[in-house]
C-alpha cells in the first residue's frame, strides 16, 4: 500500500481554479467519504484551506489516477492535472510536515494552518476514513509542528502591515488591547485589514470617520461601532487610544497643533498612530508630542522585511527537524509489526508502507 498526498496550492493554481475545489470545514467528513469509496483508498484525509485542498491517502494504485479524486470534487468540467501535484511516501510525509509547521504557506510560519490540519484529520478520525497510517502521519505532523514553534523563531514577528501595527500596539499598551477603542479615518483596504487585525485582539469600540458616510456606516456596523463625520474626527479622537488613518488625500490632515489639543483633552493618554496614506496623513512633526507614538507606512513594512529576513533564516533548521521527523515515521512504518499476532512481513520499499489497520 502506498501513502501518497495529491493536492492544488496557491503556488500551483491561481484561485479561481482553487475555489472550484474548495471544501468548506462542515463537509469535509461527507467528501472524505465520498473519496475513499469512488477512490478506492484505504485511508483518506481531506485538506481544504482557501490556500490549498490536498487529499492525503493510502491505496495500491498509481499515481496516474490521483486527478479522478479532484474531478470528485468538483462538478466543474475542468481538467485539474497540469495544477496538481503528488507526492508519495517520505515525499507525502515531508509535505505535511512543511505545511503543517506553516513552512509552505504564503506567510512562512504562519500558525492558522496548523489548526487547519488538526481539524482536518480530526474530520477524518471521527468519520472513521483514517487507519493506522493516517493517524501516524497526522499526529506526527502536529508534533513536528510543535516542535518548530519551539525549537526555532520562524513563527516570531509579525509578517503583514497589518499585524505588524497589532505587534506595535501591544508593546504600547502592555499586551492588553481588551479594553482599547480605535478609530479608522478613510476607510482604505490597508486600513481595514488593520481594524480587522486589532479587533481579532479583542479592541471593543471602533469608531470609522469618511468622506462617504455609507462606507462609514458600513464599516462600523460590521464591527458593531459608530461612524462620525470627518468634521468630527478630533473631538471623536480624544476618546480612543488607536487611530488609523488611510484616506488617499493629497496632503496631510492631522497637524502637530490639532493632536496637542486632542493630547490636552484625553489628558496626556498615550495616543496610537498608524498612518498608512501615502501621502501621509498625519504631519510627521505629531511624533515629537509626549505620549504620542506614530508610525507611517515605511516604519510598518521595514518591520515586516525584518521579520520576513529572520522567519527565512530559520527555515534550515525547520527543514532539518522535518527531514529527521519524517525518517523516524518512515522507519516506524517500515518496522515489522504485529495483526493479529502474527509477525508481518520485513518492511517494504521505501516508498510503500505496510497495509492499514483499520
Amino acid at each position: 500500500m502506498k501513502l501518497f498526498v495529491a493536492g492544488l496550492s496557491y503556488k500551483t493554481a491561481p484561485v479561481e481554479i482553487r475555489e472550484r475545489l474548495a471544501v468548506h470545514a462542515s463537509r469535509l467528513r461527507c467528501h472524505g467519504c465520498r473519496l475513499k469509496l469512488a477512490g478506492n483508498l484505504s485511508e483518506v484525509v481531506l485538506v481544504s484551506t482557501c490556500n490549498r485542498v490536498e487529499v492525503y491517502g493510502v491505496t495500491n494504485w498509481a499515481k496516474g489516477k490521483a486527478h479522478r479524486l479532484f474531478q470528485l470534487l468538483s462538478t466543474a468540467e475542468l481538467d485539474f492535472t497540469p495544477y496538481l501535484y503528488i507526492k508519495e511516501g517520505i515525499e507525502a510525509v515531508e509535505h505535511l510536515f512543511a505545511v503543517a509547521g506553516g513552512l509552505d504557506s504564503m506567510v512562512i510560519g504562519e500558525t492558522e494552518i496548523t489548526g487547519q490540519v488538526k481539524q482536518a484529520y480530526l474530520a477524518a478520525q471521527e468519520a472513521k476514513l483514517t487507519g493506522r497510517i493516517t493517524n501516524r502521519l497526522f499526529q506526527a505532523a502536529l508534533q513536528t509542528a510543535k516542535r518548530i514553534r519551539t525549537e526555532t523563531c520562524i513563527g516570531r514577528g509579525a509578517t503583514s502591515v497589518g499585524s505588524v501595527a497589532v505587534e506595535l500596539a501591544e508593546r504600547i499598551f502592555d499586551h492588553n488591547l481588551s479594553d482599547k477603542s480605535v478609530m479608522i479615518i478613510g476607510a482604505g483596504k490597508m486600513g481595514e485589514a488593520c481594524i480587522r487585525h486589532l479587533a481579532k485582539k479583542g479592541i471593543q469600540s471602533v469608531i470609522v470617520a469618511n468622506r462617504s458616510p455609507e462606507r462609514a456606516r458600513l464599516l462600523a456596523d460590521e464591527f458593531g461601532g459608530r461612524a462620525v463625520g470627518m468634521d468630527g474626527c478630533l473631538e471623536a479622537m480624544a476618546g480612543v487610544d488607536i487611530v488609523v488613518t488611510s484616506t488617499g488625500a493629497p496632503q496631510t490632515i492631522l497637524h502637530r497643533d490639532q493632536v496637542a489639543a486632542v493630547m490636552a483633552a484625553r489628558r496626556n493618554r498615550p495616543l496610537f498612530l498608524i498612518d498608512i496614506a501615502v501621502p501621509r496623513d498625519v504631519a510627521p512633526e505629531v511624533q515629537d508630542l509626549p505620549n504620542v507614538y506614530l508610525y507611517n507606512v515605511d516604519h510598518l513594512e521595514t518591520i515586516v522585511r525584518e521579520n520576513v529576513r529572520l522567519r527565512e533564516q530559520e527555515l534550515a533548521r525547520c527543514h532539518t527537524i522535518i527531514q529527521q521527523s519524517a525518517r523516524e515515521l518512515m522507519q516506524r512504518f517500515d518496522a515489522p509489526s504485529i495483526p493479529g499476532g502474527v509477525r508481518a512481513p520485513v518492511s517494504p520499499p521505501a516508498w510503500d508502507v505496510a497495509p492499514a489497520q483499520a
